[in-house]
């Protein structure tokens, strides 16, 4: 069942008695640790699957353990075995438990977009920015364990100012109105278990009971939220397993804590420690540049990357005279290495600090008719106008669905706002029944000033309507008449600039066009088509894997690997990013590391000499981290002083035209 793990890991999978800290560095074959210790928990050692829970941070993650688990188990009961992120466990435990914290089991939960909304009326602005820099405070409120009565009290640093004073009132009033809504943010799915369990110890054993053994993946990425959770929920037993890399340590911005690996040492004394050091991706020579730069972070464990890959070629520093002309050699590298070696489009990553450095390689790309995907664009489906119509239809299709309902009704605006929904909120809450069903109770015609109860009901009976023929009456002629009665093009038009709005229509209409073309092929109704809709939302991103180059931030590539890696940008105030004090240039120095140890074959890092902002030139200055590279591993090229002579554009392009028509002659295999 082993299958042949090396010592370190079959020592990792084996161990059991007491609480077990793995150390894994990149590409040492962490999952197969974890998913292979849970085969070895169920079949080795007698434990239940519904016994076993395994926590990581993607959906993608825990779909691939599941999917190892299920191959090594072969067809064995693994019924009940718990494989989820954070946020799915945390909502577990909260649906499970809800009554205990004044919620109803059918709470709903308000992503990013939801959370915006609210917090731009409490706020009352529009400044993008102050939104987002009002959520980055909540998150961190909520992370940290501050209620919004110390955050108003000003019992935290932060809150001595004017601005952190009145983000305080705003995070009362923001969980004020979570409550009356009957909802929680992304954050709470993980707060509020830890304060269920604190506050209700008899939950608290129930999770107990349920879970007996906990494997938690990436263990650096966990907040002080998460730690308390796996803290709690472990208990005296301490039978857990935790995988992580200190040296993979990059999301400090978004609240994780690599002081969370250290303080399992102080936690529990009896901790064992086992280090994964056999790299099963990267060359030697890509390993030991990626060592020696992180030697020069402080370190709490010492580990070091070894692989048999065999030597590998030198890793790259290429100097650019500007952003274009990097660009351009980035581009024309990759594509003569593509057709002298046949390899796929896939094969590449073009890795950058910050999203706005895609552009100039967008263009080139797009130039040389190369395909490519950028990594974290946004899903169709993920658009606003999108959402909002999506709302209508799933609250057409399910009236309960209180998320659907609010961003419904509140878009376009129709003269219902926030003292309304609440009211309707706190009413639903004391009744457990959703909004929507609140709102035709006798109750709130008598809490609702006229013209608010008024326009409520012509709401709720214009879906009431549209819901009785959702069934039967054609969809496309239901979609028409739904984009005619609210207005939706025309409100488009009043809230968003003309240029912004017709493009947002034109989505509007490809999406319900669609939709009508689908109805018609498949014989669906709408509410059979916005079953579909949902089932596109859950499986997107399962499709295979297009012929493309891959362009991401380095912050977006961690867990992926890449036969062959550009790094560009590596220049001082890009990476390390501008003003970074002692700790975030550890941070960013972890951040090159991920970027240098994605690399399995080849590695090109390159920086410019100069860059254009605005209409002005500024001369750049190479990253620090390039010094802190073995020298006898590099080559460089480009403009470096140290550099061999390269090939001009021209004459690259030529070689890359000799390399086409050699090809083309050659006679198919």
């Amino acid at each position: 069942m082993l299958n042949k793990p090396n010592t370190a890991q079959r020592e990792a999978i084996t161990y059991l008695d007491g609480p077990l800290l793995v150390l894994a560095g990149a590409g040492s074959g962490k999952t197969r640790v974890i998913t292979q210790k849970i085969a070895h928990l169920v079949e080795r050692c007698g434990y239940a699957p519904r016994n076993i829970a395994a926590i990581t941070f993607t959906n993608k993650a825990a779909n691939e353990m599941r999917e190892r688990v299920g191959a090594l188990l072969q067809g064995k009961n693994a019924k009940g075995l718990l494989v989820s992120t954070f946020h799915s466990l945390g909502m577990n435990i909260l649906r499970a438990e809800a009554k205990l914290l004044g919620y109803k089991p059918q709470f709903s939960i308000f992503d990013s977009g939801d959370s915006w909304k609210i917090l731009s009326e409490l706020a009352n602005s529009g400044d993008k920015q102050e939104i987002r820099d009002i959520q980055t405070q909540i998150s961190s409120w909520k992370s940290a364990f501050v209620a919004p009565e110390q955050a108003a009290q000003g019992n935290i640093g932060s809150a001595e100012n004017e601005k952190a004073r009145t983000y305080a009132r705003i995070y009362t009033r923001y969980q004020e109105t979570l409550r009356a809504y009957q909802a929680v943010d992304f954050d709470d799915l993980i707060h509020l278990p830890v304060v269920l369990f604190k506050e209700h110890p008899e939950a608290l054993f129930r999770w107990q009971n349920r879970l007996h053994y906990l494997l938690i993946d990436e263990y650096q990425d966990t907040n002080g939220c998460q730690y308390q959770l796996t803290k709690l929920l472990a208990g005296s037993r301490a039978a857990f397993t935790a995988v992580g890399d200190d040296d993979q340590a990059i999301y400090a911005w978004r609240g994780a804590s690599i002081e969370n690996l250290h303080n399992l040492r102080n936690d529990y004394t009896r901790l064992r420690v086992i280090k994964l050091e056999q790299n099963y991706r990267s060359s030697q020579r890509i390993l030991k540049v990626a060592n020696h730069l992180i030697n020069h972070n402080t370190k709490v464990f010492e580990k070091r990357l070894w692989s048999d890959h065999g030597i590998g070629d030198p890793v790259r520093i290429y100097a650019a005279r500007d952003d274009e002309h990097e660009a351009e050699s980035v581009v024309m590298k990759l594509m003569a290495h593509k057709f002298e070696h046949r390899t796929k489009y896939s094969d590449y990553a073009i890795l950058y600090r910050s999203n706005h450095l895609s552009r100039a390689f967008e263009e080139q790309l797009r130039t040389q008719r190369v395909p490519y995907t950028v990594s974290g664009g946004t899903s169709f489906f993920e658009r606003a106008e999108i959402k909002d119509i999506t709302a209508y239809l799933r609250l057409i299709a399910n009236p309960d669905d209180d998320p659907a309902f609010i961003r419904a009704i509140t878009t376009p605006k129709r003269g219902i706002g926030n003292t309304t929904l609440e009211k309707l909120g706190s009413h639903a809450g004391g009744r457990h029944v959703s909004l929507f069903e609140a709102a035709f109770e006798i109750e709130m015609e008598q809490q609702l000033p006229p013209r608010q109860h008024e326009d409520l009901m012509t709401f709720c009976n214009f879906i009431n309507r549209i819901q009785e023929r959702a069934d039967k009456d054609p969809c496309g002629e239901l979609l028409d008449e739904l984009l005619r009665a609210i207005n939706y093009e025309a409100w488009l038009y009043d809230s968003h600039e003309p240029h912004q709005a017709q493009g947002k229509w034109e989505n509007v209409q490809e999406f319900t066009g669609w939709l009508k073309r689908k109805g018609e092929a498949d014989e669906k109704s709408l509410i059979d088509m916005v079953q579909t809709i949902a089932l596109i939302n859950m499986l997107e991103g399962k499709n295979e894997e297009p012929d493309a180059v891959s362009l991401s931030t380095l912050h977006a590539v961690k867990g992926l690997e890449f036969p062959h890696v550009f790094i560009v940008g590596a220049e001082e105030d890009i990476l390390p990013f501008r003003d970074s004090d002692e700790k975030q240039i550890e941070e960013e120095r972890r951040l090159m590391y991920v970027g240098i140890t994605r690399a399995e074959r080849s590695l090109q890092i390159s920086y410019c000499n100069r860059r254009k902002r605005g209409k002005e030139w500024l001369a750049c200055e190479p990253s620090r981290f390039l010094t802190e590279m073995p020298e006898g591993e590099l080559v460089y090229a480009g403009g470096h002083k140290e550099a061999a002579p390269t090939l001009s554009k021209g004459e690259g392009m030529d070689k890359l035209a000799r390399l086409k028509a050699m090809l083309n002659k050659e006679p198919s295999t």
